[in-house]
């Protein structure tokens, strides 16, 4: 195996491994701008479960590669 093959094989075992723990990132700005398209309030990022969630609406919106889907019929309810 050459130097540039191990090199490779290591960066996409490392992004799958990365893929696998959720570790996708919303920009911090971004989450300061967006808000619940329902009631207007603030919205708080749950990483591990790649939602935004309004605890106002009890909606959580899911963020699908990194993108969120602010769409209340794609929502989650959440549990009272």
């Amino acid at each position: 195996m050459t130097e540039s093959t191990a090199n490779n094989t290591a960066s996409h075992h490392d992004a799958a491994k990365s893929h696998e723990t959720n570790g996708v990132e919303l920009d911090p700005r971004l989450l300061d701008l967006l808000v619940c398209p329902v009631t207007k309030a603030p919205l708080v990022y749950d990483r591990a479960a790649q939602e935004l969630i309004s605890r106002q609406a009890k909606l959580a919106y899911p963020v699908r590669d990194g993108i969120p889907i602010m769409l209340p019929d794609e929502a989650r309810k959440l549990a009272d």
